[in-house]
């Protein structure tokens, strides 16, 4: 099924919520809420990079090895790194040890850095509050024009593994767009009191 499903709790979500025991909290309490600052745009940035050719289940469940490794996405610490923590990193099996990724996630920091007004303010500038909603799965783009314009712009000032593709993701991700299907209970319209309004909220990953 590619449409919302009902959980065991009564509610309904975009079936990849429900697909694995990690999803579940990461879809309910952190998937399409806004980030708004640049270090929480930079490792969502990161991420969304080191995930390209693999499944997001397998990032999440590094995730905190990712945020040990790269000192919490501080983008001034690993700005600051050298051939010696590329190293470190390559051997770090907490990790997906990929060094054009891990690279490219030093490069990333550094252009984060001298990215005129920031990350976050450059991202939103594409955000689309007034995205389509989506009832099937199928029908979600894999990117879009907004995301296409955003890689673009970051690429110009020097990032690296944002595509269109991963742009969107990151778009996806941090609430730019809501991409929750409709009658998912995690959607922004079904959310009338603010994020976590429909049940307690554990600790959020953001």
């Amino acid at each position: 099924m590619s449409t919302a499903i009902m959980g065991e709790d009564g509610l309904a979500r975009c079936p990849w919520g429900l697909s694995a025991p990690d999803y579940v909290a990461y879809h309910d309490d952190e998937w399409g809420r806004p980030v708004r600052d640049d270090q929480g745009l930079y490792e969502r940035l990161c991420l969304e990079a080191f995930q390209s050719g693999l499944s997001w289940l397998t990032i999440l469940r590094k995730r905190e090895g990712f945020r040990a490794a790269f000192v919490g996405f501080d983008p001034e610490k690993v700005a600051a790194f050298g051939p010696d923590d590329v190293e470190r990193l390559m051997a770090d099996a907490a990790i997906v040890r990929n060094r054009a990724k891990i690279d490219a996630t030093i490069a990333n920091a550094r252009a984060a850095l001298d990215l005129p007004g920031g990350l976050a303010a450059t991202a939103w500038r594409y955000a689309d509050p007034d995205s389509p909603s989506y009832t099937d799965m199928a029908d979600v783009p894999a990117y879009t024009d907004a995301s296409k314009a955003l890689a673009k712009e970051l690429k110009k000032h020097g990032f690296r593994f944002v595509g269109p593709t991963t742009a969107y993701a990151l778009m996806q991700a941090c609430g730019l767009v809501d991409d929750h299907l409709t009658g998912c209970a995690f959607s922004a319209s079904s959310r009338p009191e603010g994020p976590g309004a429909l049940r307690p909220r554990g600790r959020c990953d953001r």
